[in-house]
């Protein structure tokens, strides 16, 4: 019989100011890795921005902002191989990107474009869409973790989600499968404390959300999840023990949303300006900025020519979706269904009459 052990651990081993608080693994003597993270980060930071400001201006839908998160996408993405799964949830950006997604895609996905989750690089075949009902993915991803046991294929499937859908039936009972069938499955929990105004206090009566595996019979951990280096040691720990057939793990990364829920929130109605301050002061972007600096391995010019490199990045990917056609109106309603009704079929082929008539100058609005 398995035995659970109450006693969770949490990984910390930078304090915000950049401090070392304990010894490092040896990889984070590695310069090359820790400007690879923070790069990731910033370009994740910088985006973010952009896309809020497209919402902004009515150039995409509704956004959620990654904004104060990023240390959690980066080290997901940096420690997952090419032939793991990802399924994520809808405030992922920065492990979409590191995965091999372009931003192009994403912007299309938030402008409602299917065209968006068809991604081009061959690497992310296999990933997800992002999900936006809540916890459903975590369901998804163990049938993915199911087949890879059945193949008997080496390979994890990784799904993340925020601290709210912790309490929907559909992620305990993906831990309750997870436990029992002993899947390759990390469960990767964003706590960012606030799942839209309910704040985590209330939320659970659990003490962390880490324990929700230990009724399921398998691990579970907390980590600081705005020190980028403690989450690249525990999330490369927790595939290792999915890769080796030790089963799942629960990693639940404490961190803090720092914008809206999504561009449709005001977060200002709930929270208040002294939490979001000291939140602010705790965020993962500066705390590894401060470590490379204490440690030599960082400089303001690096800093400005990073800054540059990321916002071209960025513009390019803008124009980049800006030059996509618009899809044709019968697109709408494809992949739908797999026999298509003869109500809809009739349907197709008027909205694909009308939009040749438009193109050619024989209909207008």
């Amino acid at each position: 019989m398995t035995q659970c052990s109450l006693d969770l651990p949490l990984t910390r081993y930078l304090a915000p100011d950049g401090r070392l608080l304990g010894e490092l693994p040896a990889w984070a003597d590695d310069c090359n890795l820790l400007a690879r993270l923070y790069r990731q980060m910033q370009l994740t930071r910088l985006f973010d921005q952009k896309a809020v400001a497209l919402q902004r201006t009515g150039r995409i839908g509704t956004y959620a902002p990654t904004l104060g998160q990023e240390a959690i996408g980066v080290a997901i993405g940096c420690r997952m191989h090419a032939e793991d799964v990802l399924v994520p949830y809808y405030r992922d950006t920065a492990v979409q990107l590191m995965r091999g997604v372009k931003m192009e895609e994403i912007l299309l996905y938030w402008g409602g474009d299917e065209r968006g989750s068809a991604y081009a690089d061959p690497a992310v075949a296999e990933d997800f869409p992002l999900c936006v009902p809540i916890a459903t993915q975590a369901l998804h991803a163990c049938g993915v973790a199911s087949a890879f046991k059945i193949r008997g294929q080496h390979r994890v499937a990784v799904t993340t989600c925020g601290d709210g859908a912790t309490s929907k039936g559909d992620f305990l009972e993906a831990l309750n499968v997870a436990g029992a069938w002993q899947l390759p499955v990390v469960f990767v929990v964003n706590n960012n404390q606030w799942a839209i105004s309910t704040p985590r206090r209330i939320q659970s009566g659990a003490p962390t959300l880490a324990q929700k595996a230990v009724g399921a019979g398998f691990h579970g951990e907390q980590v600081d999840g705005n020190d980028v280096l403690a989450v690249y040691e525990r999330i490369g720990h927790a595939l290792d023990r999915a890769r080796q057939g030790k089963g799942p793990t629960l990693l639940e990364c404490l961190s803090y949303r720092l914008g809206d829920h999504t561009t449709a929130d005001d977060a200002t109605r709930y929270r208040s300006a002294e939490e979001v301050k000291q939140a602010w002061d705790e965020e993962p972007i500066k705390r590894l900025q401060r470590f490379m600096l204490l440690q030599g391995m960082w400089d303001e010019g690096r800093e400005q020519a990073l800054i540059g490199e990321c916002q071209a990045l960025v513009q390019q990917a803008v124009d980049a979706f800006d030059a996509v056609e618009v899809p044709a109106p019968e697109a709408a309603i494809e992949h739908v269904y797999a026999r298509w009704p003869a109500a809809l079929a009739e349907q197709r082929e008027w909205l694909a009459e009308r939009a040749a008539r438009r193109a050619g100058g024989q209909e207008h609005e």
